[in-house]
């Protein structure tokens, strides 16, 4: 589904992204792991069109959109949920959620919004509260909620599970599960590399802008450098 091919992407003279190249099929779900700084956040901000890529190619079902705006990528279905959530905090929680859908429109609008309250009951219980008001866990929701209502064929999230209890932090994963058991396709960014490697069906390690590992989920959780440097083993 997703080929990235040699990416390289900067800001200023600092080089973020040097010569990344990574793939996604369809319907697995990929992880990308790395220490803070390692490029992570400027890679899925680089496939969603938001950060410029200075040389590379990105190749989504067959089509090169390696200079496709960021709107163009969210018609043809890459869809981000950005790192910190980003809701529009003095919007309504069901305003956020059709922001989601501003490429779209019709009654399955109303359809998949009606299924993102399905999916997190919660946000239902306070569809006509201000987004700023609902907790972190809550606005993760919210967030995943938006990109849903684009209808994503690729799915990239980033650091979901950042600042959230455990509990909550399990009920976000068990909803990335779930999605991927339905069949949207993910490319899953973490700090908690042990969560994301325990359910990536492929994975690579991201370092100072480079890949210098990638296998099975469960082989890079196996590798001793990777559990020395990510999992505190």
């Amino acid at each position: 589904m997703l080929s990235v091919a040699d990416l390289h992407s900067s800001y200023g003279k600092i080089a973020a992204l040097k010569g990344v190249s990574i793939t996604v099929g369809e319907r697995e779900l990929v992880a990308i792991v790395g220490a803070n700084g390692a490029g992570k956040t400027t890679l899925l901000r680089a496939l969603s069109g938001v950060q410029k890529i200075t040389s590379g190619s990105v190749v989504f079902n067959d089509v090169d959109i390696s200079a496709a705006s960021p709107r163009r990528r969210v018609q043809a279905g890459i869809v981000q949920v950005p790192e910190g959530r980003q809701v529009f905090a003095p919007l309504s929680i069901e305003d956020n959620l059709r922001l989601g859908a501003f490429v779209r429109s019709g009654a399955e609008v109303e359809q998949d919004l009606e299924r993102v309250y399905v999916m997190f009951p919660a946000l239902a219980e306070r569809r006509r509260l201000a987004a700023g008001a609902l907790s972190g866990g809550q606005q993760q929701m919210l967030a995943i909620g938006r990109a849903l209502m684009a209808r994503p064929r690729l799915l990239l999230l980033d650091e979901p599970s950042m600042g959230l209890a455990p509990k909550l932090f399990r009920e976000i994963y068990a909803h990335i599960e779930t999605l991927r058991r339905a069949g949207t396709t993910v490319l899953l960014v973490d700090q908690n590399a042990r969560a994301a490697l325990a359910i990536a069906d492929r994975a690579y390690v991201l370092e100072t802008g480079m890949i210098t590992l990638e296998g099975t989920g469960q082989e890079l959780a196996a590798n001793e450098a990777v559990r020395e440097a990510y999992l505190g083993v």
